[in-house]
């Protein structure tokens, strides 16, 4: 078969990696320029994987599938430096959690740290050219995909047996110019998660960082929303991320180069009924809302004192910005944010201080917008010749889950 592949990143590796030994021509699709600027967001920032049944996505991954993929990723760094954590093993950690009125979730955590990342995707880039059925097109964005007879075109150009789409949650554009053309596709579209990235001074969280690396909890707030924390960097850096027509903020750690910050997201899940089906565009809006006040490729931040009473923030004290300071501009995350979101994650945070003394302190930082967006569902059974792997399927969110999503295709596809 000739397979056109979509999109470079970690759902594109999993489907590579079972595919390059078969007798199928694999033709890579890539809009970056080359390996060094491919936009391999989910693996460009940080390196978090995990192995853990709890989350990560939507569908079941064997937990020896995921640690498969885990020593694939650690395997290919130069000299597999990692730094390692268990979230809620701890017995009592858990029970004291738990006691407040928490959910916390158990999982394996290894990190591999933003500045090895490029030498990990360079070398997993390097084995894949050796084999001859592999071949890699860069500056080569995907704008359209037809059907022709019994085969697959691009661009109205190439066609092929079958395609399959691994564009992640950044490539939303094609994915939604697909939808609106094959509208059956769609399982389900009702859900993205709005919230913010809050930085706090290490020592705060200091034991919680030393024994599981990433705490993951989930908590059930007064508003109804469940809001989690997400993606937590010890002694990391918040960063903004630049999709097409706006800005989020983010975060990441180094395994060299340290902060003296903690950071982590704080997310509450949206979920909404119909007619609403466009959670890509509910999230997109708030965000350009978000960058409209702050000011081009800007995001908002606030000291959390003034994010939770509703006021403008000129100064800050004792907490220093990991973010440089020409990608923020202080201001008032209330004028972009629906109240009952923020209501939502002031709850979390308040309870969370009663675990975690020093979490609500005024002067703790809050960023915004980080918002994570659940791409629509979509049904893989719905065509022979078109397959979607990754967080663009809405199936998975995470490296590993969207790695083993597309060895999972590929395997069926041989």
């Amino acid at each position: 078969m000739r397979i056109a592949l979509v999109g470079f990143g970690a759902a594109a590796i999993g489907f590579i990696e079972k595919m390059k030994s078969s007798n199928n021509e694999i033709h890579v699709f890539e809009k970056s320029k080359d390996i060094y600027s491919s936009s391999i967001s989910g693996m460009r920032a940080d390196g978090k994987l995990f192995v853990s049944s709890e989350m990560g996505g939507d569908m079941f991954i064997e937990m020896a599938l995921q640690k498969q993929f885990v020593d694939y990723f650690i395997n290919h760094t130069n000299n597999q430096q990692i730094e390692t954590g268990k979230s809620f093993y701890n017995k009592e950690y858990y029970k004291q959690f738990y006691e407040s009125g928490f959910q916390p979730i158990t999982s394996d955590f290894y990190h591999i740290g933003t500045d090895q990342l490029k030498e990990v995707l360079y070398n997993i880039y390097e084995n894949f050219k050796t084999f001859k059925n592999i071949h890699f097109h860069f500056e080569s964005e995907i704008k359209e995909i037809d059907f022709s007879g019994d085969k697959i075109k691009l661009n109205n150009t190439d066609v092929f047996d079958k395609a399959v789409i691994a564009v992640g949650r950044s490539g939303h554009k094609l994915i939604n110019n697909i939808i609106k053309t094959y509208p059956k596709l769609i399982s389900d579209n009702t859900k993205v998660d709005l919230g913010i990235r809050y930085e706090l001074p290490d020592h705060i969280v200091e034991e919680l960082n030393k024994e599981m690396y990433e705490f993951k909890v989930k908590y059930k707030t007064k508003t109804g929303y469940v809001v989690r924390t997400f993606c937590n960097n010890p002694s990391g850096y918040v960063v903004t991320e630049n999709y097409d027509d706006f800005t989020t903020v983010n975060g990441h750690a180094k395994i060299r180069e340290k902060s003296k910050n903690t950071n982590f997201a704080v997310l509450t899940t949206v979920k909404l009924t119909e007619p609403f089906n466009d959670p890509v565009g509910y999230g997109s809006h708030i965000a350009k809302l978000s960058n409209l006040l702050a000011g081009k490729n800007k995001v908002i931040l606030q000291t959390y004192d003034h994010f939770k009473n509703s006021r403008r923030t000129k100064n800050l004290y004792r907490v220093i910005p990991t973010l440089e300071n020409d990608k923020y501009i202080l201001g008032d995350i209330n004028l972009a944010f629906p109240r009952r979101i923020i209501e939502s994650i002031v709850d979390f945070i308040d309870n969370l201080n009663k675990v975690i003394p020093g979490v609500a302190n005024p002067d703790n930082l809050v960023y915004a917008p980080e918002i994570k967006f659940y791409s629509n569902t979509l049904n893989n059974d719905t065509f022979e010749t078109l397959k979607f792997i990754g967080d663009c399927s809405g199936a998975t969110r995470s490296i590993i889950y969207a790695t083993a999503h597309g060895y999972l295709v590929a395997e069926k596809m041989v």
